[in-house]
């Protein structure tokens, strides 16, 4: 019986001139047909496999890996029969495991067709290209022919490193017959810029992989590579608090307090607020290498030129397969994007939102550095920690007054109309300090030093194998190698806090919460990896951390107070004294209260169940 297997039919060109890639998928209307909405963007990293005898290929067949944030497919494409631009090949597809042989896969015709033609013989990788695709969906009027357009960004990665570039945009027949490709044809084919592609990805990769298309790209030589996305892919974009993979802090993780409180923001518990981010108590002497190097980086003011933003994708896309260093660097170009987003209205400083995300961006980046960093060459990636840690402290001193003002005016409310008043010079000098603070972090973000921080970072986050440190093959390197003992470590470092836990004292508990927010990142980089169970695992450590969070923030708050009356005590009226005294009070109690509950938010990470569960995602990898 003669299996009749589906065909692709699609157009496919060579991008010579980006900026025509660009206008082409930005267009509303071509030769016909009409966009149907904003583009999309997702980020592919594709392994092409054959058996070491090349079965595959000898049956004139290609088998691809593709991972991405929805689990792994495997895909067996025929060699495309061409007419200029114009391809037609078969093409299965099934689901797949990356890390198991053909045989375990669930069954699927492409699975069927693999085992054919290899047998049980073990399948080899022979290219991998990571792409970033941007695509979107064009309809005729009637809807009787559609067809995907997409301009993808390839990278042809060869032992660690990107061995070629290129840009292609494809338009695929998804409904209709091949006669409706017609007149996009007649549009393109000939368009300046565009050529037909030569051949399929994994011929040019394979070329590549063989030295035939011309030396590595090197980090210095990456300057152009990324495009910035246009503005139809903003609406894919997602604020810290909605992102679904928890790389953003929850914006309901505290609720509402029943009557003001500690102080409970959308930033939630953040590693030592105000008096932490004085005491630069996290890595100081890079924040000291900084300031020292500033007055030669700062210079005047410039605003010359906006460095390119890089699309914004829902998830950083992390996988098993993924070498430790390259997720490192997927999670550090996810928050990067979101950091340069945000940049213009922090500078700006209308919304207090758009600060508080940009932080979030820097803490995210500052805690990837501690779980991948060991992946790069220090004395390559040094500079890079260094000025993010002062862009963390500039960032941190404003937000930080901004939810300690906040607070207390929330606190204000609940005083008696003719009491309100004695809280006024505490909020003024809040305000005065803050004022302060945003004048150094606009003088930061305004500094040549600081474009040219951010030009050289988004280089490296876009650069595949820039200072990768050397390792040698029989040592982890893989995501499935490298994930577990860290995520145990970390899992380690919070347990160990529970023969103290009973007579633990602030700073203990303050300690603790940092221990489990490096558990919680730990585990949120590596997520789209790991199994099922993990956003449960992450709520119950941000339940923890948001209690421990909330106990800080009073402390902070009835230090701050405390301080305050001390130094201001002849200078305050009776009843403004009173007022900023039942503050201090009503901050203290805080404390205690939190303090005699974080029990219930412990045995949600100490309990067996909670450490099956652990067991039974990290298997997963």
């Amino acid at each position: 019986m003669t299996v009749v297997r589906p065909v692709e039919i699609e157009l496919k060109y060579a991008v010579a001139d980006r900026a025509v890639g660009e206008r082409l998928l930005g267009s509303e209307a071509l030769a016909g047909f009409r966009a149907t909405g904003p583009a999309r963007t997702t980020q592919n990293e594709d392994r092409y496999l054959d058996s070491a005898g090349g079965a595959l290929a000898r049956a004139g067949f290609s088998a691809r890996l593709r991972s991405s944030s929805a689990g792994t497919i495997v895909t067996v494409k025929s060699t495309a029969t061409t007419d200029g631009s114009l391809q037609r090949r078969e093409e299965l597809e099934g689901p797949a495991d990356r890390t198991a042989e053909p045989l375990a896969w669930p069954p699927s015709p492409a699975r069927s067709l693999i085992l054919e033609l290899c047998g049980d013989a073990p399948l080899i990788e022979l290219a991998t290209i990571r792409q970033l695709r941007r695509k979107r969906d064009l309809v005729t009027p009637g809807g009787e022919a559609a067809v995907e357009l997409s301009l993808d960004e390839a990278d042809v990665v060869s032992r660690g490193r990107v061995v070629e570039r290129f840009l292609e945009l494809e338009l695929e027949l998804t409904r209709g017959t091949e006669a409706d490709l017609g007149p996009l044809r007649t549009l393109l084919d000939g368009h300046p810029g565009l050529a037909p592609a030569p051949g399929s990805k994994l011929e040019r990769a394979l070329a590549a992989a063989r030295g035939t298309v011309g030396p590595p790209v090197s980090h210095e030589a990456a300057e152009h590579v990324a495009v910035e996305a246009p503005q139809m892919d903003q609406p894919e974009a997602v604020e810290p608090a909605d992102d679904p993979v928890g790389t953003a802090e929850p914006a309901d993780a505290r609720g509402e307090p029943a009557t003001p409180g500690p102080m409970a923001s959308e930033d939630g518990p953040v590693e030592g607020r105000i008096v932490d981010i004085e005491a630069l108590v996290d890595e100081p002497e890079l924040i000291a290498e900084a300031e020292a190097a500033a007055p030669l980086l700062l210079g005047a003011p410039t605003r010359s030129r906006v460095v390119d933003r890089i699309p914004i994708g829902k998830t950083p896309g992390v996988t098993a397969e993924d070498l430790h260093a390259e997720a490192g660097r997927k999670v550090l170009r996810f928050h990067l994007a979101r950091m340069i987003d945000r940049e213009p209205g922090t500078r700006e400083g209308r919304d207090p939102e758009e600060l508080h995300a940009m932080r979030v961006a820097t803490r995210r980046m500052r805690a990837a550095w501690r779980v991948f960093g060991d992946g790069f060459r220090p004395e390559r990636t040094k500079r890079f920690r260094q000025r993010l840690q002062l862009i963390a402290a500039r960032l941190g001193t404003v937000r930080d007054l901004d939810v300690l003002i906040e607070a207390t005016e929330a606190f204000a409310e609940t005083l008696p109309a003719g009491e309100r008043g004695g809280l006024q010079p505490l909020l003024d000098a809040w305000h005065a300090q803050r004022e302060a603070g945003r004048a150094l972090l606009v003088r930061e973000l305004d500094s040549g030093g600081h474009r040219r921080f951010v030009e050289d970072y988004r280089d490296f986050v876009m650069t595949p194998g820039a200072d990768v440190k050397p390792i040698a093959p029989t040592i982890p390197h893989r995501v499935r190698d490298t994930a577990g003992s860290r995520i145990l470590l970390a899992y380690e470092h919070v347990r160990a806090y529970e023969s103290v836990l009973r007579w633990a004292d602030v700073a203990t508990l303050h300690e603790l919460r940092i221990a489990a927010k490096r558990l919680r990142y730990t585990v949120e980089f590596v997520r789209e990896a790991l199994g099922p169970e993990a956003p449960a695992l992450i709520s119950r450590v941000v339940a923890l951390q948001d209690h421990l969070g909330m106990m800080n923030d009073a402390e902070v708050a009835a230090h701050f107070a405390r301080a305050f009356l001390v130094d201001h005590a002849g200078d305050l009226t009776e009843a403004q004294t009173a007022a900023i005294s039942r503050y201090l009070v009503a901050r203290e109690r805080d404390v205690a209260r939190l303090k005699r509950t974080v029990g219930v938010p412990w045995r949600g990470v100490a309990s067996l169940t909670f450490r099956r569960a652990l067991g039974r995602t990290i298997a997963a990898l």
